[in-house]
């Protein structure tokens, strides 16, 4: 596989979990608002594994999401 293809199966996949992961958050969030579990000015920790164990990768990103 050369690089131009490996950039291309990972954008592929990075499409996906973008999409996914979009659409799950803001579903998730809009229900905790909702419910008043979540409040405006509000910042959550979020995290997000990416893992692969045939070539051991495992990698966790953590960040914030400021609720406005």
């Amino acid at each position: 596989m050369n690089d131009a293809a490996v950039k291309a199966a990972v954008g592929r996949f990075l499409k996906n979990v973008n999409f996914t992961t979009q659409r799950e958050l803001e579903k998730v969030v809009r229900n905790a608002i909702a419910n008043g579990k979540l409040n405006a000015g509000e910042t959550l920790q979020v995290s997000v594994t990416l893992a692969a164990e045939k070539i051991d990768l495992n990698v966790t990103i953590f960040s914030k999401i400021e609720v406005q």
